[in-house]
This record gives C-alpha cells, sequence and structure tokens, in this order.
C-alpha cells in the first residue's frame, strides 16, 4: 500500500507529516521518553501489570471509532496473517510494556537509559537473524556515536563512571524487554499491506487482551490501583501519547525507512529524558549535555541517512 493510499483520508497536512519518517520518529522517542518518567512515578501506586493492561485497554478505546472501518475493509488480510499480527501484539504491546513497568519497580533512571541505548543493537541482530539484513558501515558507525553521545549526557562527561554503575534484577528485566521489542520492531515489516489504524486498532486491542490472564492474577495478588486524580493522570499520559500517536508514529517511520535506520532514534529518547529533567526538575545545562546531544544527533543523522545507491 503506497503513503498516498495510507493517507488518502487526510488533509493535506496529513500527508505531508505521514511521510516525514525523522519528525515521525522523533516524535515518538519524546513521547517514549516521558513514558519511563510517567512509569517511574507510578511505580508502587499502579501495579505493572494493571498500568499496561488498561493503557492498551484505553488506547484501544480511543483508536477504535478511527479504525473500524479500516479493519472491517482489511479483516480479511488480518485473517491471513493472523499468527504474524498475534505476535505482533504480544510482543510489542503486551509483552515489553509490562516488562518495562515491571523493571521500573526495580531499577534507577539512570540504569534504563543506559539499556535504552542498546535498543539499536537488537534490532540490528533481529534483522540479520531474521531478515539477512546486515548494518552498513554507516549504520555501525551512527550508532556507535549516538551510543558515545548518550553516555556523555548520562554520566555528566566522566566515562569513567560507567565502571561504579551496579546492575539490578530490573537491568535484568528491562534488557529482555528491548529483545523483545527488537523482534516486533523487525517483524512490523512482515506485516500484512493494511491501513495503519487497521494495524494499531489490532495490536492495541489483542495485546490488551493477551494481558487479562496476568491482571486477573495482580488483582488477587497485588494491592489494587486507587482511582485518584495522579493515578487518572498517569493512565490518560500512557493511553494517548506513548501508546496511541507514539505506535502510530513509530510503525509509519518503520515503514518508511525500515528497523535499522529507525532504530537510531532509541538513542533520542534518554536524550529527550534529561532535557525534561531540565524543564520538570529544574536541572541546568552544562558543557557535556550540548557535546553529548551534538554527538547522538550527529550518529542519528549518519545511521538513518538512506545509502547511496551504486553508480
Amino acid at each position: 500500500m503506497s503513503a498516498s493510499d495510507q493517507t488518502s483520508d487526510g488533509a493535506a497536512p496529513g500527508i505531508w507529516l505521514a511521510n516525514q519518517p525523522y519528525l515521525l520518529l522523533s516524535f515518538t522517542a519524546l513521547c517514549w521518553a516521558g513514558n519511563a518518567i510517567v512509569g517511574r512515578m507510578a511505580a508502587g501506586h499502579i501495579p505493572p501489570v494493571t498500568l499496561s493492561f488498561l493503557r492498551w485497554a484505553l488506547a484501544f478505546l480511543i483508536i477504535l471509532p478511527f479504525a473500524w472501518k479500516h479493519l472491517r475493509r482489511d479483516w480479511g488480510a488480518i485473517r491471513r496473517h493472523l499468527g504474524t499480527m498475534i505476535v505482533l501484539s504480544v510482543t510489542g504491546i503486551g509483552t515489553f510494556n509490562t516488562m518495562q513497568y515491571w523493571a521500573l519497580e526495580h531499577t534507577q533512571a539512570l540504569n534504563t537509559l543506559l539499556l535504552q541505548s542498546a535498543g539499536p543493537l537488537f534490532v540490528a541482530a533481529w534483522s540479520l537473524i531474521l531478515l539477512g539484513v546486515r548494518l552498513t558501515l554507516a549504520q555501525a558507525a551512527g550508532i556507535a556515536l549516538s551510543l558515545i553521545g548518550v553516555l556523555v549526557i548520562l554520566l555528566h562527561g566522566d566515562l569513567t563512571a560507567l565502571t561504579g554503575i551496579a546492575f539490578n534484577k530490573g537491568d535484568l528485566i528491562f534488557t529482555v524487554a528491548l529483545l523483545i521489542f527488537g523482534l516486533y520492531s523487525v517483524l512490523s515489516l512482515k506485516r500484512p499491506p493494511i491501513h495503519g489504524l487497521s494495524f494499531v486498532g489490532f495490536t492495541f486491542g489483542c495485546g490488551a487482551a493477551c494481558l487479562i490472564p496476568l491482571w486477573i492474577w495482580e488483582l488477587l495478588a497485588r494491592p489494587r490501583i486507587q482511582l485518584d486524580s495522579t493515578n487518572l493522570l498517569f493512565l490518560f499520559y500512557v493511553a494517548v501519547f506513548p501508546s496511541t500517536l507514539a505506535y502510530l508514529c513509530y510503525n509509519r517511520g518503520v515503514q518508511l525507512i525500515g528497523a535499522n535506520r529507525a532504530a537510531p532514534f532509541f538513542h533520542v529518547v534518554p536524550v529527550f529524558g534529561a532535557a525534561m529533567a531540565f524543564v520538570f526538575l529544574g536541572e541546568r545545562p552544562q558543557a557535556f549535555h550540548v557535546i553529548g546531544f551534538a554527538l547522538v544527533l550527529t550518529g542519528v543523522f549518519v545511521a538513518s541517512r538512506k545509502p547511496a545507491k551504486a553508480g
């Protein structure tokens, strides 16, 4: 399905935006940076399976009115590729996000930001295993450069501080979650040729449904969520921004430029996280921030460029 087919229902600005992968992936990174902060704030107040289930159930209800006509039209293609669609729902929607919230109950923000930077490596490994696609020299160099930039920011310019970081149970959980999301990123290229709203509508609903047994268990085993204004605000944010909007943008970005070229935008997540710390925590930018940001953006630019054609 061409870009014009997918965006034919939108106005001209919407059509233009739907074909700007770098803007789409940057917005995704911004939303996911906020998700990590909110997930950490919600730890201890909203159990992880409950947060994940309500996030995707609400996102499904938000997207369903817009996706319904496309789901009806694309249902035949979805049914023919039902196995792939279920795997995508379970990995990218149900499992990854639940494990992320579970990890945030056991680890610190610095550790998760460091681990987030390994995302492009998992995508590259799955691309090689499943598709036989190798990183180009530019992609490998860009990923390495942006990773160094992330480390400069997170370690305040002192790369020797890396040896003093202690990893724990939460870090292991989050590493497995990133491995699973890397699989989702690559498998999404094998999705059937359906409308983007059909894709997120099905995966949101199926991903939420697969969490129901775990959610019931959690309701019986752990204290239940208190529906106060703070928790409701958390739920609103995770349902709208890192779910509905971010996944629409991420899936479209991967569709436009491929998983390996989209993966370096994982490195923009901790950059936005640091920027949010300036705004919400009152931290002041330092020289190492500027150096780190420059390295990250340069690396992402190098890694995500379209390879030059031979001749």
